[in-house]
């Protein structure tokens, strides 16, 4: 009998479909608004208007205006991050893996997200570099992002052990600088001679550019 309780109350507790897609309609509003006004631009107000619920809704799943920026950092960040490590992975089991082989594993799983996921992967390349741009955010890029750039970078510096790590880190922070500025710039590409529509088609030279900047400097 004391299961069956038990099992009826979570069955009761557990979030219907209707305020699951109330709540990912707040988190989609807010990914726009943060990534369009940035963190102090965009209100509680605003995202609840832009949702179309109350304010008091955004509050209940999102929490106050911070955690609800960490909530929709965090709920992309471990999807990218699976993507990359098991490109990684599977590029491992090729063979021994060169600096282009490594470079491409992270870039390619984000440009697709970018290219196939709808506008919502490009804001979030924007809160990227937002919190990227803000010591403010430190702790929120340590726990979302350092894991894995920690475990690319690792295998950068296998490529080069006598190389300084920080050389590398460095190296490691341009080219998610390059990745960034070619999704969420694309029009600036355009309009300086480049035709190309999507950035997934920038992707080789992306990588060409971002690993002979690294092997340039781990090489000095």
């Amino acid at each position: 009998m004391k299961t069956d309780f038990t099992d009826e109350k979570q069955r009761q507790r557990a979030p219907s479909k209707r305020s699951l897609e109330t709540r990912a309609r707040i988190l989609d509003a807010a990914e726009r608004l943060f990534a369009e006004r940035g963190f102090e631009g965009a209100s509680i107000r605003d995202i609840a208007r832009e949702a179309g619920v109350q304010a008091g809704l955004v509050t209940h799943h999102g929490g106050p205006k911070e955690d609800l920026f960490a909530r929709i950092v965090a709920r992309r960040a471990d999807e990218l991050s699976a993507g990359r490590l098991s490109a990684l992975a599977s590029q491992r089991e090729l063979g021994p893996l060169k600096l282009e082989d490594v470079m491409r594993c992270f870039f390619e799983p984000y440009l697709y997200k970018a290219e196939t996921g709808g506008p919502q992967w490009v804001a979030y390349a924007r809160l990227i570099a937002m919190i990227s741009a803000d010591p403010h955010w430190r702790p929120l890029a340590a726990r979302c992002f350092d894991p894995t750039a920690n475990r690319f970078i690792d295998a950068i510096c296998a490529l080069y052990p006598d190389t300084p790590r920080e050389t590398i880190a460095a190296g490691f922070v341009y080219s998610v600088s390059a990745m960034l500025a070619l999704i969420t710039s694309r029009w600036r590409v355009n309009a300086l001679g480049d035709p190309r529509p999507d950035a997934a088609s920038h992707l080789d030279e992306l990588v060409t550019f971002c690993a002979a900047g690294i092997d340039a400097c781990a090489r000095k």
